[in-house]
């Protein structure tokens, strides 16, 4: 990918890694344990799901 971006791309891929975060730890304990990771965690390189 070009290191200059539009801005439009950037955002979306600043939103796209806010959204990859993993699951609070108070939420793992809340749940005790059924919820441990994200739906929509991906990684930059494996999956490329993000709207262009």
């Amino acid at each position: 990918m070009a290191r200059n971006k539009p801005l439009a791309k950037k955002l979306r891929l600043a939103r796209a890694s806010r959204m990859a975060r993993s699951v609070p730890t108070w939420v793992v304990a809340k749940t005790l344990g059924k919820v441990r990771r994200s739906n929509r965690w991906r990684h930059w390189r494996r999956h490329r799901r993000i709207k262009p």
